[in-house]
């Protein structure tokens, strides 16, 4: 009775169609996150191909090893967020209609996110260099979407 009841009002005051192209509400996605992060990666790969130990003494030893352990933690950290946060503009922001007009955005994505990998695993300049020209063309990709002209502003 009560499913009745639900549709004869359904039927008579019925509830405009509405659409979305992202699954939050517009502004709550933005690459910013993913460029601190990946010059966060971009930073500490520098800090640690530049690090040398101050002497061959244990507590020089120590003071380095400590030095290196904790810019590997933060280049591995930023980097897995750095995945993470364009994994969700991938996945959630882009829809089929950005691919009409981006039709390599897959591409795009995958190869950013495969460099995220490779940044954790790796000490490479070069790979956290390649990160960030791909976290700034989805960053382009990304404002162009919303027919904003966005500058690209690095902290560093």
């Amino acid at each position: 009775m009560l499913n009745a009841i639900t549709a004869k009002i359904q039927a008579c005051f019925p509830a405009p169609e509405v659409h979305a192209h992202c699954d939050g509400p517009c502004g709550v996605y933005d690459p910013a996150a993913a460029r601190i992060t990946a010059e966060a990666v971009l930073s500490m790969t520098k800090k640690i191909v530049d690090l040398q130990p101050a002497g061959q003494d244990a507590a020089s030893m120590v003071a380095y090893n400590n030095t290196l352990s904790r810019y590997i933690a933060i280049k591995e950290e930023q980097a897995q967020k750095t995945k993470e946060d364009i994994l969700i503009l991938w996945t959630d922001y882009f829809k089929p209609v950005h691919l009409e007009k981006y039709p390599d955005l897959h591409d795009i994505f995958w190869k950013a996110a495969k460099l995220c990998s490779a940044c954790k695993v790796e000490v490479s300049v070069e790979h956290a260099t390649e990160l960030m020209a791909a976290v700034e063309q989805i960053h382009g990709i990304f404002w162009a979407t919303k027919d904003r002209d966005v500058q690209w502003v690095k902290a560093s």
